[in-house]
């Protein structure tokens, strides 16, 4: 095909993706992206098992919920093909061709009609994100490439009758909830605790069960502890010469509380960095010879 045709055709078939989302949905069309295949998949939610219209483009995937076939889909959800590892599942009692897509936000199963098409959409997909990522790397702008904290897996809500950590027995007052950590089910009294998931959201406090709580908490005590041993270490080095001795954690961690005052805006690491007193010399007679 010619290649302006294509690129009209391609332009156009994108268009159609934005249409059918509506008002509800994110523009899609940016240079160079182009609409590789698009499809039904049952994905499997906390509840139930729901059928989502797929699209693969070059850089991106994005599914939505379906109101009208072919015309008209809403909840728009846009995942990045730098973010996402698949993962071969075997059939279970509430998918058959099922396979686990993992991204860093959030992870989910998806199915296809059958085999074929299961093997079909998962060798597009990885095709498609290595494409992308060789491009990228080739361009020297593209996203920065690091191991990536994948987000757990949400056992679904019919998967226990009772909490994952207390075991007590889910009724109508006693709700399920998902730990966003590991993705237990549990109730209320055992995810009490809050803490922040960056590879889910930078700031945003996220619902973690008592045991991921106190693993977190410890991974925090510890990171906080060799911050404060290399700042110390970096503090005392020039010290060492001169007074014989580095400063230690504990003492680091002293002259800092006592430096840092309540309503303080500033803070300096040594008194050797306090920047000097002005001084103002005394008035002086002026002799006039």
């Amino acid at each position: 095909m010619d290649p302006l045709a294509f690129t009209r055709l391609n332009h156009g078939r994108i268009q159609a993706v934005e249409s059918s989302f509506r008002m509800s949905g994110k523009p899609l069309a940016t240079p160079g992206r182009v609409l590789f295949g698009e499809g039904q998949l049952l994905k499997r939610s906390r509840r139930r098992c729901q059928p989502k219209v797929f699209f693969l483009f070059s850089d991106v995937l994005v599914y939505g919920s379906i109101i009208v076939a072919g015309r008209w889909y809403k909840n728009q959800k846009t995942i990045s093909l730098a973010d996402i590892q698949l993962e071969d599942l075997e059939d279970s009692i509430w998918m058959e061709n099922q396979w686990l897509i993992r991204t860093p936000r959030k992870s989910f199963y998806v199915a296809a009609g059958c085999p074929e098409e299961k093997q079909a959409w998962m060798e597009h997909i990885v095709a498609c994100r290595d494409r992308w990522l060789q491009t990228a790397a080739a361009c020297q702008n593209g996203p920065a490439f690091t191991p990536f904290t994948f987000a757990a897996t949400w056992i679904p809500d019919g998967a226990s009758a009772m909490c994952m950590r207390c075991c007590n027995k889910f009724t109508a007052m006693l709700r399920r909830h998902h730990c966003r950590n590991c993705g237990f089910l549990v109730c209320a009294a055992c995810s009490k605790q809050r803490a922040v998931l960056r590879h889910i959201h930078p700031i945003d406090l996220q619902r973690v069960c008592r045991l991921c709580s106190g693993r977190l908490l410890q991974e925090q005590q510890q990171e906080e502890e060799h911050l404060y041993v290399d700042v110390a270490a970096v503090l005392g080095e020039g010290e060492q010469e001169e007074e014989g001795k580095g400063m230690t954690l504990r003492n680091f961690h002293g002259w800092l509380n006592s430096q840092t005052q309540p309503r303080s805006h500033f803070m300096y690491l040594k008194p050797e960095q306090l920047p000097p007193r002005k001084t103002k010399l005394p008035p002086q007679d002026i002799l006039l010879s």
